[in-house]
């Protein structure tokens, strides 16, 4: 059994808030580990460590656990993204939250409002276009509510960014819809669409934008809005696979970062996409 079907056995929901020691304790928020006495020697390294409430999930028995991610951990982003490792679940009795001075702004910086994320395989010609556009959109400067990620052809690890219920995501790939090479267009998807996956649910060399966005709205709700930034590309690669973009799709690198750059003003500034 895989993680993806254990996540759907465990049948985790997600609390909005708890109360500990007269303090809202809610994402974001930071805190102090007490990990309690009888623990491994991970719950030793832990002990006084401050970390980030990364989510509050309530198991099929009621049990309330903490899950968090800590600041000094170089890889933190790899958790916020839900990547095994890089995150600790408590209970709620081993955490105790800072006083309120010292939260500083980390809440809000800690809950980026938009997703953009770059899919693609760059082994396979024009199919690494998202992954081109977002290296370039990771040079710009973007917004704090904005999180720029390469996730490649790894579906698993876009599932579980997906589940920190972005208000929007979107997603920069090449998109086949028979325009001329490099035409860049703006689509919204409907992420809660039931659609039965083509092959395997998520190949291991290639990511089905549509089979992860079902997969990530079955393992944790209806999903908000999701665009797709896509470029016709003028090949994939053929039999023998290739890398480096075609030169329609090349030229049209820039015009999807201006482009992801105006929708990001567009929605944070609650303009008509």
């Amino acid at each position: 059994m895989n993680q993806w079907e254990w996540s759907l056995l465990e049948d985790k929901e997600q609390v909005d808030h708890v109360m500990i020691g007269g303090a809202e304790v809610r994402t974001g928020c930071r805190v102090r580990l007490h990990p309690h006495e009888g623990g491994d020697i991970l719950d030793l390294a832990l002990r006084g460590q401050i970390a980030t409430v990364e989510s509050i999930e309530q198991d099929y028995e009621g049990q309330q656990h903490i899950c968090v991610v800590l600041e000094d951990d170089p890889g933190r982003d790899l958790g916020m993204m839900r990547q095994p490792g890089h995150r600790f679940f408590f209970k709620v009795t081993e955490v105790e939250p800072l006083p309120e001075e010292e939260q500083g702004d980390k809440k809000d910086a800690l809950q980026p409002r938009i997703l953009i994320a770059g899919i693609g395989n760059i082994f396979l010609g024009d199919d690494g276009f998202g992954v081109e556009v977002v290296r370039r959109l990771a040079g710009c400067r973007l917004p704090k509510e904005v999180r720029v990620v390469d996730f490649g052809i790894r579906g698993f690890d876009l599932v579980y960014a997906l589940q920190d219920r972005y208000e929007t995501t979107i997603l920069i790939d090449a998109y086949p819809h028979g325009q001329a090479p490099g035409t860049v267009s703006v689509v919204e998807l409907d992420p809660n669409e039931t659609v039965e996956p083509s092959g395997n649910f998520l190949e291991p060399h290639s990511m089905h934008p549509m089979n992860v966005l079902r997969m990530a709205s079955a393992m944790h709700g209806p999903l908000k809005r999701v665009l797709l930034v896509g470029c016709e590309p003028a090949t994939l690669g053929g039999d023998e696979g290739y890398v480096g973009l075609s030169q329609p799709v090349e030229v049209a690198v820039e015009q999807a970062v201006k482009t992801a750059e105006t929708l990001v003003k567009r929605i944070l500034e609650s303009e008509p996409v």
